[in-house]
C-alpha cells in the first residue's frame, strides 16, 4: 500500500466519523448523544476490521506470506527447469520410492 493510499482512507475514516455524526443529529440525537453513538459506530466498524485482520494472519493469507509462496515457487521452477534430463529421471525416481513406502 502506497503512503497516498493510507493518507486517502485517514481522510476518508475523518469524514465518515463526521458524516454519521450530522445523520444521527439528523436522526435526532442531541450533540452529545450523536458523538457517543458515532464513535461507537466507528470503534465497531474498527474492531470488526481487526478481527478480519487476524483472521486472514491466522490463515495466511497475508500479503507477505504470498508473496513468499510466489517466490519459493519461482524459485523451484527455475531450479527445475536448469536441470539436466539425467537429474530429472533421478528426482523423479526418488521421488516414486518415496510414495511407495
Amino acid at each position: 500500500m502506497r503512503r497516498i493510499d493510507v493518507i486517502v482512507i485517514t481522510i476518508l475514516v475523518f469524514l465518515s466519523g463526521g458524516l454519521i455524526y450530522l445523520i444521527f443529529q439528523g436522526i435526532g440525537f442531541d450533540s452529545a448523544d450523536a458523538g457517543i453513538w458515532s464513535q461507537a459506530v466507528l470503534v465497531g466498524g474498527l474492531v470488526i476490521w481487526l478481527l478480519t485482520y487476524l483472521f486472514r494472519v491466522g490463515t495466511h493469507k497475508m500479503t507477505y506470506n504470498q508473496q513468499l509462496k510466489n517466490y519459493e515457487d519461482a524459485v523451484l521452477q527455475k531450479r527445475l527447469e536448469e536441470m539436466t534430463p539425467e537429474e530429472l529421471a533421478q528426482l523423479q525416481a526418488e521421488v516414486e520410492e518415496e510414495k511407495r513406502s
